[in-house]
């Protein structure tokens, strides 16, 4: 099928949210809600794994340029715990000059075989540089090799050239397995307001959301 071929929206409308035997609906009590954003994400992200959602690690990362510009990009959770929502880039990749321009961003978690949502956003922390090399050899071979391949964002003249330099990346993290990429950089969001949403299928979705004061967290709601 070619784009000529398709309708677009007789494809949307032949869509369907949450559809029965994909998705499991849970009730969710937000009285039985923990007292912080951390211990609810950890409960809910092991109950998604255990449902077999596909990559529930992934998440948007949005940020914005000097001139407020946004931009988002799915990116790959590194851990959360006390030192904030984690993930990695090169520091002088598109995200990592904007964060360099506006140390703040925002991430958002879709597991629609649950039909929830997780979105956190705050300001953004760059881990110690021997922290990122640590979290990056914990990796796969081939997350080394693209981070040594590095560039990203750069204009690339041909796909040829990806392939010979990626090609001498792979080979170099064969060899080292302990091989610094000096640019690659991990980041901590430490979320400011956090939002919880579970879905329901009678469109009554439960919002429930975390603000920081002071030390601890308020909870609250929000109509769907």
């Amino acid at each position: 099928m070619t784009a000529a071929d398709t309708n677009l929206d007789e494809l949307l409308r032949s869509l369907r949210v949450w559809a029965p035997g994909g998705t499991t609906l849970r009730p969710f009590d937000p009285a039985s809600a923990p007292s912080s954003p951390l211990a609810l994400f950890t409960e809910w992200f092991a109950q998604a794994v255990a449902a077999g959602e596909r990559e529930p690690h992934t998440m948007t990362l949005a940020t914005a340029d000097a001139d407020g510009m946004p931009d988002a990009r799915i990116v790959m959770l590194h851990g959360a715990d006390a030192d904030g929502w984690s993930f990695a880039t090169h520091a002088t990749s598109r995200k990592g000059r904007q964060l360099d321009a506006r140390r703040y961003a925002a991430l958002t978690f879709y597991w629609p075989v649950l039909g929830r949502q997780v979105r956190l956003r705050g300001p953004v922390s760059i881990a110690p540089a021997r922290a990122a090399q640590a979290d990056l050899h914990a990796r796969s071979t081939g997350a080394l090799a693209a981070a040594l391949t590095g560039r990203q964002s750069e204009p690339l003249a041909s796909l040829e050239e990806l392939a010979s330099v990626s090609d001498a990346a792979w080979r170099e993290a064969q060899a080292d397995p302990t091989a610094e990429s000096p640019t690659w950089t991990l980041y901590h969001l430490h979320p400011e307001e956090a939002e919880f949403f579970q879905g329901d299928e009678r469109r009554r979705h439960v919002r429930v959301t975390y603000r920081r004061e002071g030390e601890g967290w308020v909870r609250g709601l929000l109509w769907p």
